[in-house]
């Protein structure tokens, strides 16, 4: 009897409405399941074993340990079978500072007075694990993609109404690309996707490695 091949589908390791929506706007609706790492035990013991880590490797230390918690419960979502898991983390690196979510709108307004009219880096890592019971490698892979980003001068004002949004107290570094905070990106150096949350490029490369072409992933 003829074998019938499964269709392949991306778990995202992820409750990012920006993430979902970068998949979605290529073609893919991925299956979302998210994590219960704890991000600051994951860095700990990450610094314990292995000492002081860069932004670029702390991210994807985050991604890791996100999608290989959620491929290590696949079982408790029915949805997913076949699927291969996509964890993500981003961190802005700025001024020698690795910067998360800003913990309130203090810290988000003195994060702005400090970025307007400079730089940062913008790091996001991915970690892709091959969970397919049948097709699958088994295969686990990972890699950081990071951007500059160009920061407009803003005024105080400007800074105090973003702010009252709340738009950048739920996003790394304080600020997007794709919401309210894009005319205060002046421009960038590197895929503009991995601003976003998840670069495109990378996963494509990522996907191929494992032998799945991300046309495959396209939904109907």
């Amino acid at each position: 009897m003829r074998r019938v091949r499964r269709v392949t589908r991306l778990l995202l390791a992820s409750a990012s409405p920006a993430r979902r929506a970068t998949l979605r706007a290529a073609g893919i609706e991925p299956v979302v399941a998210v994590s219960g790492v704890d991000e600051h035990d994951v860095l700990a013991d990450a610094v314990a074993r292995a000492g002081a880590l860069t932004a670029a490797e702390a991210v994807l230390v985050l991604a890791r340990a996100k999608a290989e918690d959620v491929a290590a419960k696949l079982a408790l979502h029915p949805q997913a079978r076949d699927v291969v898991v996509l964890g993500c983390d981003s961190m802005l690196e700025f001024g020698g500072e690795v910067l998360g979510r800003p913990a309130d709108g203090a810290q988000a307004v003195a994060r702005w007075r400090a970025m307007r009219g400079s730089s940062g880096v913008l790091h996001t890592g991915h970690w892709l694990v091959d969970a397919r019971p049948d097709d699958g490698t088994g295969t686990a892979l990972g890699e950081t993609a990071s951007t500059t980003v160009w920061f407009a001068d803003l005024s105080d004002d400007e800074i105090d109404a973003y702010v009252a949004t709340q738009e950048p107290l739920r996003v790394a570094g304080a600020f997007t690309i794709d919401g309210l905070g894009g005319p205060f990106v002046e421009r960038i150096e590197g895929d503009h996707h991995s601003v976003v949350g998840l670069s495109l490029p990378l996963l494509r490369r990522m996907l191929a490695a494992i032998g799945v072409p991300i046309t495959d992933l396209w939904t109907a």
